[in-house]
C-alpha cells in the first residue's frame, strides 16, 4: 500500500496592516464605515498549531489566543483540542491589526489541520473581528493595498471591491509610542456612540478621494498625488475622531510631532492607523525613507518614540503544514 499522510502540525505567519481611513461613517446609501488598509513588513504573528489530549496554549499573548482558539474550536471541531504557541504577535493596541490577525491566523491554522476550507471572511464574522472593517480579512488573504465597501445591513464581513499592488520601491515610516495605547474594546464602543453626525458630502470627497486620486496614483506610481489623497483622508478622518482623542488628530501628541518634522521633511501622506498611537508617512525610495528617519530619530528618541523602515507586501498570510507520514 502507497504511504498516506495527514498534517501534523500548521505554521501561520501574518502580518501587520495600515487602516488609512474610514471611507463613510454617515451609512445613507445603507452601507457604513468602508476604509482603506494597506499590509506591511515588519511587525508580524506568527503560530504553530497541533492536535493534543487536551488545549495548551504557550507564547505571546497567551489568555486572548487561548480564548480565541476555543471560539473557533467551539464552532469549527468541537471535538478536538489542540497545543498552540505563538511565537510572535504583532504589538497590540498599536492601529496594526494585532487582535484581527491573531484571530485570522488562529482560525485558519485550525481549518487546515482538520482538512476545513479556508474561508477569512466567515472566520473574521466567527471571531467577531469584522465588525467595522473588512480590511484585516481581505489582507490576510492576498495583501496589497485594499478598500472595504463597508458593513451592509446583512451583517456580513465587508467585502473587498478593490485591490492594488503597492510599488515595491515605496517606502513606509512607522512612528511608535510604546507609552500609549489606542482605544479598543468597551472604550472603542462607547467613543463611535459618541461622536457626532457624518455628513453624506464629507463621506462622499473621501470615496472621490480613493477613486478619483489615491487608486488611479497607485496605478501610475504618481508618489504626490497618492501622498495628498492619503493626507486629505487623515485629515478629515483625523477631524471627526479628534473628540475621542482629546481634541487631536493622533491619539499620542509626540507622534503626531514626529509626523509633522517627517512630513516638513519631504515625507507624503502622514496620519495614524485606526486608533494609533502608531503613526505612519511615506517616502519615494528607501534611501529618502532613511533620510527621512535620520532627520527625525532623535528628537523622537528623546519623546520615547521609535522609527522604523517597513515596505508594503503583496501576499497575504503564509500557511504551512507539516505532514506525518504514516505507512
Amino acid at each position: 500500500m502507497p504511504a498516506q499522510s495527514s498534517v501534523n502540525e500548521v505554521r501561520i505567519t501574518a502580518a501587520a496592516r495600515l487602516h488609512l481611513g474610514f471611507l463613510d461613517m454617515e451609512g445613507g446609501l445603507g452601507r457604513k464605515f468602508g476604509g482603506l488598509g494597506l499590509s506591511i513588513s515588519g511587525h508580524r504573528t506568527r503560530l504553530r498549531l497541533t492536535k493534543a489530549k487536551k488545549n495548551i496554549v504557550e507564547g505571546a499573548e497567551r489568555e486572548r489566543a487561548a480564548h480565541l482558539l476555543q471560539r473557533a474550536q467551539e464552532a469549527l471541531a468541537p471535538q478536538s483540542r489542540h497545543h498552540l504557541i505563538v511565537e510572535e504577535a504583532i504589538p497590540a493596541h498599536a492601529g496594526l491589526g494585532s487582535g484581527t490577525q491573531l484571530a485570522l491566523s488562529i482560525a485558519a491554522a485550525l481549518r487546515r489541520l482538520e482538512d476545513l476550507p479556508a474561508n477569512a471572511a466567515a472566520d473574521a464574522a466567527l471571531m467577531e473581528r469584522g465588525e467595522r472593517s473588512g480590511l484585516g480579512a481581505g489582507l490576510f488573504e492576498d495583501g496589497g493595498l485594499v478598500v472595504d465597501g463597508g458593513r451592509g445591513k446583512r451583517g456580513l464581513t465587508p467585502p473587498i471591491i478593490a485591490r492594488t499592488p503597492f510599488p515595491s520601491e515605496w517606502r513606509i515610516l512607522l512612528v511608535s509610542d510604546p507609552n500609549c495605547v489606542g482605544l479598543h474594546g468597551n472604550g472603542e464602543r462607547e467613543a463611535f456612540a459618541a461622536l457626532p453626525p457624518f455628513s453624506g458630502a464629507q463621506a462622499g470627497e473621501l470615496c472621490r478621494r480613493v477613486l478619483m486620486q489615491a487608486l488611479p496614483a497607485l496605478a501610475e506610481r504618481d508618489f504626490d498625488a497618492f501622498g495628498a489623497a492619503i493626507s486629505e483622508i487623515q485629515a478629515v478622518v483625523g477631524d471627526y475622531f479628534a473628540p475621542a482623542q482629546n481634541g487631536r488628530r493622533f491619539t499620542s501628541a509626540s507622534v503626531e510631532t514626529t509626523i509633522s518634522r517627517l512630513m516638513s521633511g519631504g515625507a507624503a501622506g502622514g496620519g495614524q492607523t485606526s486608533w494609533g498611537p502608531t503613526g505612519f508617512a511615506f517616502a519615494a525610495s528607501e534611501s529618502e525613507a532613511q533620510k527621512l528617519a535620520a532627520l527625525a530619530r532623535e528628537d523622537a528618541k528623546t519623546r520615547g518614540l521609535s522609527i522604523e523602515i517597513v515596505h508594503a507586501l503583496a501576499h497575504g498570510a503564509k500557511v504551512d503544514a507539516i505532514y506525518a507520514h504514516l505507512a
